[in-house]
């Protein structure tokens, strides 16, 4: 099987971590994946979304969520967030501080990121 990059370089991630409300998970992930794949939700309209994001949940601790997704502007995605928000999804109700900000993605830029040739080269081996 053919392996790609998980990011290009000069990209960027955005970095959710957040933990939801005890007892309250299987719920989360629920509204999150209803909010999520509905046409509604204004991040799957950008063409600055290069890859769709990915919820991920802590192996130990299964309170904890990351959320993360490749974006080729940092700009455009933190615009968007304001859309999002006015939103009001009611996933974001049910993580811990939510109303403090918590979430609120930390945002960083891929330096690296290995090239296509090498990946080919070692899955012909």
């Amino acid at each position: 099987m053919a392996q790609e990059p998980l990011a290009a370089k000069g990209n960027f991630f955005h970095i959710y971590d957040f933990r939801v409300k005890a007892g309250r998970e299987e719920e989360f992930i629920e509204k999150f994946v209803d909010f999520d794949y509905s046409d509604v939700n204004p991040m799957h309209k950008s063409p600055a979304q290069v890859k769709d994001g990915v919820l991920l949940r802590h192996t130990e601790d299964p309170q904890r969520f990351y959320l993360i997704a490749e974006w080729s502007d940092v700009a455009e995605h933190a615009r968007i967030l304001v859309e999002l928000k006015r939103l009001q999804p009611e996933f974001v109700g049910l993580i811990e501080g939510a109303g403090d900000g918590a979430f609120t993605p930390d945002y960083a830029e891929v330096v690296s990121s290995t090239p296509q040739h090498i990946l080919d080269a070692a899955a012909a081996e």
